[in-house]
């Protein structure tokens, strides 16, 4: 079982490698429920930002993540999935 849990820094480095889109990680904790269109993340990125993750952790993610709304949604998503490896 992997006890990692993605900060809201390693979600601003996956955006902007997966997506192209830079975005101060402290902007992102400040407002995590701030949808992700407007920090410029389409579903597209965050389809990157998903397969990066399920490479890096050689784990699938479950279909809602690439549905997530915004930063708190899909960190809550990935970080219980990441704890359960579920």
């Amino acid at each position: 079982m992997i006890t990692k849990e993605l900060t809201f820094d390693e979600l601003a480095t996956l955006m902007k490698q997966s997506a192209g889109v830079t975005v101060d990680p402290r902007q992102i904790e400040q407002t995590p429920d701030a949808p992700f269109s407007t920090l410029g993340v389409d579903s597209l990125g965050l389809l990157g930002i998903v397969g990066e993750l399920e490479n890096r952790y050689s784990l699938s993610l479950p279909t809602d993540a690439e549905r997530c709304k915004t930063p708190a949604e899909f960190l809550g998503l990935v970080n219980t999935t990441l704890k359960t490896g579920v």
